[in-house]
C-alpha cells in the first residue's frame, strides 16, 4: 500500500523529521497515522491482499465516524464485500465506526458507497445566488433506517468534509 508517510515511521509510531513536518503542516492528521498503521498490518493478511495495489488518499473523521478514502493504483476496483469486511475490522481495531470509500470524482458514486446498504434516489445540485454550490441527496423515507450511521447529520458532515461543499440528505 502506498501511503504519504514513510512505512517505517508509521509502523513504529516514531516519526522522522520529514514525516513530522507533513503532520505538522496539516496534510496528514494525527489520527490518520493510526489508520495507516492498521491498514499496513491488514495488508499482510490473505483476505486483504488487494491493499497492496491501493493508495491511501485521506481520512475524514466525524462524530464517532471515520471514512477512509483509498484509490486503486491498477484500476482494479476491489470487491465491495472485501471493502465491507475491511471496514468492519478497522471499526473493531480503531474503536470507531468506519467506512471505506474508493476515490472518485463522481459525487453520486461516493454517496452510494458511503450510505450503503441504503439506496439513493438522486443527487441534486443547487446553485445559490452568492455563487456557492450545495448538493441535496435524496433517500427514500423507508431507507433512512438502513443508513450506516445513527444520524444523517453525521453523513452530511462527512460528505461536506469530503467534497468541500455543503451536502444535505433529504427523505422522499
Amino acid at each position: 500500500m502506498r501511503i504519504p508517510l514513510d512505512v517505517l515511521c508509521v509502523k513504529t509510531g516514531v516519526l522522522c523529521p520529514r514525516c513530522q513536518s507533513i503532520v505538522r503542516g496539516g496534510s496528514v492528521r494525527e489520527y490518520e497515522v493510526d489508520v495507516m498503521r492498521e491498514l499496513l498490518d491488514l495488508e499482510e493478511l490473505t483476505d486483504f491482499k488487494f491493499l497492496k495495489d491501493m493508495e491511501y488518499v485521506r481520512s475524514v473523521m466525524g462524530e464517532g465516524a471515520l471514512v477512509v478514502i483509498l484509490q486503486d493504483t491498477k484500476n482494479n476496483t476491489p470487491d465491495p464485500r472485501s471493502l465491507n469486511k475491511l471496514s468492519w475490522i478497522l471499526s473493531e481495531r480503531l474503536k470507531v465506526k468506519t467506512k471505506i470509500v474508493t476515490n472518485t470524482r463522481d459525487l453520486k458514486e461516493i454517496v452510494k458507497q458511503l450510505v450503503f446498504p441504503a439506496r439513493i434516489t438522486s443527487v441534486n445540485t443547487i446553485w445559490l445566488p452568492d455563487g456557492t454550490v450545495e448538493y441535496v441527496v435524496r433517500v427514500p423515507r423507508f431507507e433512512l433506517r438502513n443508513l450506516p450511521f445513527k444520524r444523517r447529520e453525521i453523513i452530511e458532515d462527512l460528505l461536506t468534509q469530503i467534497t468541500g461543499n455543503v451536502v444535505r440528505i433529504r427523505a422522499d
